[in-house]
């Protein structure tokens, strides 16, 4: 029961800042409500068990992302873009997919409505740091290799040019 009121709390806490997202007037207040809906969706990985999933969602999503939003709002965007209305005259169509979408939703959890976990939720951090640092390793350390290239390559481009 207390899983279930927790579930409900988080999708509500999801859903009404996504829409903060596309519906309030200022990007700032839009890229607030999405590091709040993205820490929703991380409340959601915690209840679920997904310990690995949450840490990363909340690193990644949470901490860089929405701080990378940030700044380029605070740094690139113009005074009068800060204050913008978010909702161009694209609104019918989408919401008419959004509407597709939703139908869609309910229809597929409605067939899977009857089936519940066989067992319940476990740690998954000790299983995932011994295959990241066991068989894995090699291509681990190429892909922060892969990473630390793009960044730097990210510094080389964005910087400007001496005048």
């Amino acid at each position: 029961m207390i899983e279930q009121i927790v579930f409900y709390m988080l999708a509500s806490v999801i859903l009404l800042s996504a829409l903060g997202v596309v519906l309030l007037p200022g990007l700032m207040h839009s890229a607030l409500c999405l590091g709040l809906c993205l820490a929703g969706v991380a409340g959601i990985f915690a209840s679920l068990g997904s310990d690995f999933i949450f840490a990363a969602q909340i690193l990644v999503y949470v901490g860089g992302i929405a701080v990378l939003i940030l700044f380029v709002v605070l740094l690139a965007g113009s005074a009068s873009d800060k204050v913008t209305r978010q909702i161009n005259e694209a609104w019918l169509p989408s919401l008419l997919i959004c509407a597709a979408f939703i139908w869609s939703f309910l229809r597929i959890t409605a067939y899977f409505a009857g089936i519940t976990a066989k067992s319940a939720a476990a740690p998954t951090v000790k299983a995932i740091a011994a295959l990241l640092l066991g068989d894995y390793a090699v291509p681990f350390e190429l892909i922060s290799i892969v990473l630390l290239a793009s960044m730097t390559g990210a510094v080389l481009f964005g910087r400007r040019k001496a005048q």
